[in-house]
């Protein structure tokens, strides 16, 4: 699976912490704080971001997009370094912010700016739970599933941002699927839309189609999880789907796998 978020914020908090106890061993206390802050709130995001606890809500996104204020005052350390570090990312890496799977179909990274949105005024599902939706995009039809990164959207989330996607193509509306760089959380959903909608036979399949499109994707051993547990209920016999429900048996699952 690789390394996580939990391991690499853990680290982040560890080195912040380091960086206190050092200031304050030469008398820098008011100088020291704000790295006891940072280590602090570093320490609870990985804590909070791991697959036994995958708790996104802590930072308190909501379901348009943006943040409260409560959330910017407290977790601001983590919120604005997760900004910088994905601006210089992107930047480093050349690659396109979004991608074209198929017709009407984009996948892709956080579009911070107009340039970074798909043509023909997208619906976009936001697949980040630390990174704002823009003002500037809010005559979007829009939908977010906050997830970690580096982590999975749940089966129930997938299912229900594919039938939302679905509805929109049926509009003739172009659908635009994002997390921070277009790599994982995004591309699972992407792999489950592409077999609603018929372009392929199986998110395995879904997924080296995407590849061929956009050659960095990273799923990881929770993307490909969640994928085949949403498929097991997805692909099962349509007579049982509609006789017990399709989203209320996913859902059922989820809760059972967090318990």
């Amino acid at each position: 699976m690789g390394v996580g978020i939990s391991f690499l914020i853990g680290l982040k908090s560890a080195i912040m912490f380091m960086f206190f106890a050092y200031l304050r061993s030469f008398g820098f206390r008011l100088l020291a704080v704000p790295f006891l802050y940072a280590s602090l709130v570093s320490f609870l995001v990985s804590i909070a971001s791991h697959p036994s606890i995958n708790l996104p809500m802590l930072l308190g996104k909501g379901s348009d997009g943006t943040f409260p204020i409560w959330a910017l005052a407290i977790f601001s350390p983590y919120l604005y370094f997760v900004r910088a570090f994905s601006a210089l990312r992107r930047m480093r890496s050349g690659e396109p912010p979004y991608s074209e799977i198929s017709e009407g179909l984009y996948v892709g990274g956080w579009p911070s700016s107009p340039d970074k949105l798909p043509p023909g005024n997208p619906a976009i599902i936001d697949c980040t739970c630390e990174l704002p939706r823009k003002m500037r995009f809010s005559g979007h039809a829009y939908l977010c599933i906050p997830t970690w990164d580096t982590r999975s959207p749940q089966p129930a989330d997938i299912e229900s941002a594919v039938k939302w996607a679905c509805r929109k193509r049926a509009q003739n509306v172009p659908v635009f699927i994002h997390c921070a760089y277009g790599h994982g959380r995004s591309v699972a959903v992407m792999c489950a839309l592409l077999v609603a909608l018929g372009v392929a036979d199986d998110w395995k399949n879904a997924e080296k189609l995407i590849k061929e499109k956009r050659p960095y994707i990273q799923m990881n051993a929770l993307h490909r999880q969640a994928l085949e547990e949403w498929s097991n209920y997805r692909l099962s016999s349509p007579k049982r789907s509609e006789e017990i429900g399709l989203s209320s048996v996913i859902l059922s699952s989820a809760s059972g796998g967090r318990s």
